[in-house]
């Protein structure tokens, strides 16, 4: 079975980043956050470290001290912000790793991350576009293709994605043009 695992592509760097979540709010007084996760089940995020915040357009490394569930969410606390003050400025901060810290796919699985940008075609040939996001419905994921259309494809393998080509950068799908 074809699976496709959370994150999506934060940048076009040497090696991209992955984001994870964002830091949601604050948590109590001594610098701890609220955490939103993307991550399936979403504590998976606390096995990563160092976090990568964006701050005025650029990425800042910050190590995870420690973190754990609260309610229906995640709370940590960031090595050296030791105060609500410190932990005020992250508000907002998307979370990313770099891909490499992320395990290896599997065999038929793939990142989000590494699905975004690819090109789309339909099984006649047809250049859809690109795919600029993923989204959940609960259902299944729906890839978002903007080319001349903006297309809604169901990710669902063996149905709607026929292939992946990673090593060209091509999804091939069953999906009409006018679709």
């Amino acid at each position: 079975m074809t699976q496709v695992t959370d994150g999506v592509r934060a940048g076009a760097t040497e090696e991209p980043y992955v984001i994870l979540g964002k830091v949601s709010g604050l948590f109590g007084v001594q610098g701890w956050v609220r955490v939103y996760s993307h991550t399936r089940p979403i504590e998976n995020i606390l096995s990563y470290t160092p976090w990568y915040l964006q701050k005025a357009g650029s990425w800042q490394p910050y190590e995870l001290a420690e973190g754990r569930p609260h309610g229906k969410g995640m709370v940590a606390r960031l090595a050296g912000v030791e105060d609500r003050d410190l932990a005020r400025s992250l508000v907002g901060a998307a979370i990313a790793v770099k891909r490499s810290q992320l395990p290896a796919s599997a065999a038929g699985e793939y990142y989000h991350a590494d699905l975004v940008g690819m090109a789309v075609v339909n099984r006649e040939g047809v250049a859809l576009g690109t795919v600029q996001r993923i989204f959940e419905t609960g259902a299944h994921d729906v890839l978002v293709v903007r080319g001349e259309h903006e297309h809604l494809i169901p990710l669902v393998f063996g149905v709607h994605v026929l292939g992946v080509d990673e090593a060209g950068g091509v999804i091939e799908v069953d999906w009409r043009e006018d679709y």
